[in-house]
């Protein structure tokens, strides 16, 4: 089916192009009136009405899987209040009386006292059973006392090397688990089955077409260290054609194992690479998060009186072995894909990239580093150097509590004053892709845009947070577009260009003709993938 579009901007075409035409699953041409010169008597026509036309978003950082699970379980987002919290619960348990195990995720740290939350206020709402409810950064859970009874962890239990259980003050379990004390209940819990696999992609890939995501990178595919592995329902959904948008699974590298398991990763690509499924990544995560003290930095975290403690933080892979590995991966073409938060963590990456750069050459593997709460400044140039692409979420830049109430007062001031620094990066040449870490947080690029480029979120009255580091929204845009088809490897799709791939997204109207702080306001109106309609806001 052939579509036109015209009556409005096309983003990053020059601005007198007003008009594109969509044969099959391409775009055929860009241009004025001889574009739509070509229209037949069959062409659907689309009158932009001024409204804004982009290439299809592409989330470079997202697990859309376990966000769509979560939003069939006890959902928790899009709230701080704690009572409201345990009434979701309640309810919950009471249209779910069947459930061995309550399960869900979505609380934020910042509702309570230091980031922990206690097991108590599960056992009064949970009705006699086992809880385990991840937070919405997915580095923590939150359990009840039936639960930790299931597991054995008592006063007596240590912590494990790669996380923390909290901790009352006689030693007893409090009702947090933070990083790998995670797995240490998450054995326990009865897994989601292929069948709710399947329904949570399906679930999430309508979600992210109403948002205008036409593709994406699943961040971590055959998950271990206490997460599920979820490859299964993309296998399924790819093989009988319900998986409509082309997607990069990122393979989990296993940090208990050693190089040995490259063996494994080349099985797992050759037999998930499939379709509109490719499997050419690997997804290192190197260290944990700020608020919980577990990203890995470069100065020791400050208690809570100001004073340097003796923890900076942890590198679950070992520095030196992860040269090693990056290098062996990369010799063998696969990409890497780093979770580095904290600025030891991200200088650890880039090491590893430069190994791999000084023995295998410059390859065409387009390493990326994502979150990057905190860079050096020393590290800043050193990613365009190396042909690194900085991975930004950029939602989490701004003034919140979760900022202001757990990280900044814990940070040495010097690296306080470093996070997220978008604006350093991009003056100094790097390439900047985008993705949200859904359901860590929201998915809707047009929020993350608004992020990045008033360092604030819509809704706030706050500050900005760290003004020096904002993008401009042409910037901003590219990332969530071309960027993210850069390491996803879609080198096909990104911008409107004859022969690009017609995934594309109409807005309700044209952010960049309208001041900086609407952009948030913008939604999108139609959705296509591979030239066909795949959402529209008047149908939704």
């Amino acid at each position: 089916m052939d579509v036109l579009f015209t009556g409005g901007p096309m983003f990053g075409t020059g601005r007198r192009d007003r008009a594109l035409m969509v044969s099959g699953d391409r775009i055929l041409a860009v241009g004025g009136d001889e574009v739509r010169s070509l229209a037949g008597p069959g062409t659907e026509v689309v009158d932009l009405r001024g409204r804004l036309l982009l290439p299809g978003f592409q989330d470079a950082h997202v697990h859309p899987v376990l966000g769509g699970l979560e939003l069939g379980l006890c959902d928790l987002s899009g709230t701080t209040d704690v009572g409201e919290y345990l009434r979701r619960i309640q309810r919950y348990a009471d249209s779910h009386p069947d459930v061995e195990w309550i399960t869900g995720g979505g609380w934020a740290m910042e509702s309570f006292a230091h980031g922990v939350p206690g097991k108590g206020l599960l056992d009064g709402v949970a009705g006699g059973r086992p809880v385990f409810l991840m937070n919405r950064d997915h580095h923590a859970a939150w359990v009840n006392g039936r639960a930790l009874e299931r597991a054995g962890i008592t006063a007596h239990t240590p912590d494990p090397v790669d996380g923390r259980i909290d901790r009352e003050a006689d030693g007893e379990p409090a009702g947090g688990l933070q990083e790998g004390a995670m797995a240490l209940v998450a054995a326990l819990v009865p897994e989601a089955t292929a069948a709710d696999r399947l329904a949570g992609l399906l679930r999430a890939q309508r979600l992210l077409h109403s948002l205008g995501v036409t593709a994406w990178q699943d961040a971590m595919l055959c998950g271990a260290n206490g997460y599920p592995d979820v490859s299964d329902a993309y296998l399924t959904a790819a093989g009988d054609g319900s998986l409509l948008s082309r997607v990069e699974g990122a393979l989990w590298w296993d940090r208990d194992r050693d190089a040995a398991q490259i063996a494994t990763l080349v099985e797992q690509r050759d037999r998930l690479t499939t379709g509109p499924l490719r499997c050419h990544t690997v997804k290192f995560m190197l260290d944990g998060v700020a608020e919980n003290f577990t990203a890995a930095m470069t100065s020791p975290y400050r208690d809570a009186c100001g004073h340097p403690t003796g923890n900076s933080g942890l590198s679950f892979v070992d520095p030196e072995a992860l040269k090693a590995y990056v290098t062996a991966v990369d010799a063998i073409g696969f990409r890497s894909h780093f979770h580095a938060l904290g600025d030891r963590a991200v200088r650890e990456a880039l090491d590893a990239v430069a190994a791999a750069r000084a023995t295998n050459g410059r390859r065409d593997t387009r390493p990326h580093l994502a979150h990057l709460q905190v860079v050096h400044p020393d590290d800043v140039p050193r990613f365009a150097r190396l042909g690194a692409t900085a991975n930004v979420q950029a939602y989490w830049a701004t003034h919140e509590p979760q900022m202001d109430e757990l990280t900044i007062p814990f940070l040495d001031p010097a690296l306080a004053g470093r996070q997220y620094p978008f604006g350093d990066l991009h003056r100094a040449g790097v390439r900047l892709a985008a993705g949200s870490d859904w359901p860590v947080s929201t998915p809707d690029p047009l929020l993350g845009v608004h992020a990045a480029v008033n360092r604030g979120h819509p809704d706030s009255d706050a500050p900005p947070f760290l003004p020096g580091q904002r993008i401009d929204p042409v910037t901003a845009l590219r990332s969530y577009t071309r960027g993210s088809a850069f390491v996803n490897h879609r080198d096909d799709s990104g911008t409107l260009r004859p022969g690009h791939r017609a995934d594309l997204v109409v807005l309700d109207r044209d952010p960049l003709a309208g001041p900086a702080g609407a952009i948030g306001e913008a939604r999108v109106a139609i959705t296509y993938v591979g030239g066909k309609r795949v959402y529209s806001a008047r149908e939704a």
